[in-house]
């Protein structure tokens, strides 16, 4: 996600997050991520960018 913009990971109390502007976005502590936290994870920077990132952008990362 820093290719798009945010900084960090940074740690939180029980997970990272990663900060765009005034925007905190938290990451998921476990090694693999789950359809709906990835489906959640993607819609949420998706907001916070203004702008949808398609699956090609998202491969590129």
């Amino acid at each position: 996600m820093r290719i798009l913009g945010f900084e960090g990971p940074f740690s939180g109390t029980r997970h990272e997050f990663m900060v765009f502007g005034e925007h905190r976005q938290t990451v998921p502590s476990n090694t693999e991520f789950s359809v709906p936290q990835l489906k959640m994870l993607l819609r949420q920077v998706g907001l916070i960018l203004g702008r949808k990132v398609d699956a090609a952008e998202w491969e590129g990362l």
